[in-house]
């Protein structure tokens, strides 16, 4: 049996507790929708590359938005997707998206990222030298919104930027 000064002891422990338990369950939400949003920044990536690459190497700035748009559209609680950001340093609440795509070859060209390095492999040497092959790189940025913002402890936003090659098949 419980003393009379040990009541309700179970209840002044859960009313301590409660704060912390659902900051640990929000922060851990918080984290799986930001990894789902690098997830979905790095498909965007994706796409952009093979839809340039299927292209011929093409390279369409607006088609190339469009596609990241799409993959990105997937995401809960997107906002802002009309346009994308003229630079990188230009990404923001009203433009959160930033697209773009360059040619890789055996010059070593890459307009998107520095330093520019060329694709794996562009360039044979000697007898068993192969056809120079070249590939779309497509640099994605995406400012992401918190699903839970709470002021102080987790990040209110967070800038993800993806790269991904494709291969032009000619």
């Amino acid at each position: 049996m419980l003393r009379r000064n040990q009541r309700g002891s179970a209840v002044v422990e859960a009313a301590l507790l409660a704060p912390w338990i659902f900051f640990l369950f929000v922060g851990i939400l918080d984290s799986g929708f930001y990894t789902y949003s690098a997830i979905a920044t790095q498909n965007a990536a994706r796409a952009v590359a093979i839809q340039n690459a299927n292209a011929g190497g093409t390279v369409t700035t607006a088609a190339s938005c469009q596609a990241a748009k799409n993959e990105l559209a997937l995401l809960t609680n997107v906002v802002g997707m009309g346009t994308c950001a003229a630079t990188q340093a230009a990404v923001s609440d009203s433009t959160p998206i930033w697209v773009c795509v360059g040619i890789l070859n055996d010059t070593a060209s890459a307009p998107c990222v520095p330093p520019a390095v060329a694709c794996a492999d562009c360039t044979g040497s000697g007898a068993s030298a192969i056809t120079p092959a070249k590939s779309v790189q497509a640099v994605v940025t995406y400012r992401s919104v918190p699903l839970v913002p709470i002021p102080g402890i987790l990040p209110v936003q967070l800038q993800l930027t993806r790269i991904a090659e494709a291969r032009v098949i000619e």
